[in-house]
């Protein structure tokens, strides 16, 4: 996992085990931010960051205005850094950096940021850099369902820990972006000592999070068939359809069924966390639902669902209010 990867790199900075050049890549931004904030902070000491540390925008510079700052020599220091943030902006030209990992000053510490992008590992540039004893890492973005064991393990990491559905409240309202989650993260660590655990009232008291009317609520409402708490749910969502938007609660709902359907099909209903993709600590919410919902039924709502997603975008439903729609769905839910 990039979480992993990232620590391995951080540790070996720690250690002295600095590497010539780090190409740092990827969609999810927030790996990428940590190692060369770490390397910005710590490599060199207060006094030596003024003459020997540049930071570099890729929409400013050229690849020959990165190399020439790359060669110079360090002043009253073992080395110098010079950080590229926004590399992504020089993608056209990014492989005209070649000749110099391929003989990198052994004096400097080159760090390329290059967001939402990566290299193309069959070139030149990618194999160069980790022939010659640079890093090339790359950062995925996690899917919507490995987020809430990343909480846990950054929460871990520092002494805390928190309720399943308190990570899966964090996820539901600030989805994969693990620059926003780690700072709501901090937000609540800032108010509890470590060794204490985050709970669905912490969160809704600091964050503003419902613990009672949020789309994981809706969700087990909705599997559990208990009714009242489903419209209730959904009357709140009509009243703030700005907080809980409609394509939001949609797509949970589909992938709600479309794993409930996944559930019905499994002979081996043991390995059912694997299968789905999600904590074993969530599988009891789908043995209750698939009691609840034939397999039959389940492919009938899924096919509702999708029809509401088309009636929310406009087709076939003109002046229907989010609320109504939501109304109308569970109608065919629970009949």
């Amino acid at each position: 996992m990039p979480l992993d990867k990232a620590k391995t790199i951080i540790n070996d900075i720690k250690s002295g085990n600095l590497k010539p050049v780090y190409f740092l890549m990827g969609e999810e931004a927030y790996y990428i931010d940590g190692i060369a904030k770490y390397i910005e902070d710590n490599v060199l000491s207060e006094e030596e960051k003024g003459f020997n540390q540049m930071i570099l925008y890729g929409r400013d510079v050229s690849i020959d205005d990165i190399i020439s700052q790359s060669k110079r020599y360090p002043m009253m220091a073992e080395r110098q850094v010079v950080i590229v943030k926004e590399a992504q902006d020089l993608s056209r030209t990014i492989e005209n950096l070649v000749p110099y990992v391929a003989n990198p000053q052994p004096t400097t510490v080159l760090v390329i940021c290059y967001k939402y992008k990566s290299l193309d590992k069959r070139k030149k540039l990618a194999k160069t850099i980790t022939k010659e004893g640079g890093v090339v890492f790359e950062s995925k973005k996690l899917y919507e369902n490995q987020v809430p064991d990343w909480i846990r393990r950054v929460l871990a990491g520092k002494g805390y820990t928190i309720t399943p559905k308190a990570a899966q409240m964090l996820v539901e309202f600030l989805g994969n972006d693990l620059g926003k989650v780690n700072n709501e993260l901090e937000k609540l660590q800032l108010i509890i000592n470590p060794g204490e655990q985050i709970t669905p009232h912490l969160i809704e008291a600091n964050i503003g999070i419902s613990k009672d009317f949020n789309n994981f609520e809706l969700q087990n409402a909705i599997g559990e068939r208990n009714i009242k708490k489903a419209y209730a749910i959904v009357q709140y969502f009509g009243q703030n359809s700005k907080n809980h938007p409609i394509v939001m609660t949609v797509a949970l709902l589909y992938s709600f069924f479309s794993k409930l359907l996944k559930y019905h099909a499994l002979t081996n209903k043991g390995d059912a966390a694997r299968a789905l993709g999600v904590s074993p600590y969530f599988i009891k919410d789908y043995e209750k639902a698939a009691r609840n919902y034939p397999m039959k039924k389940v492919s009938a709502i899924i096919a509702t669902i999708r029809d509401t997603d088309m009636k929310s975008k406009g087709v076939g439903a003109a002046n229907i209010s989010q609320g109504d729609l939501l109304k109308e769905l569970l109608v065919h839910i629970f009949n």
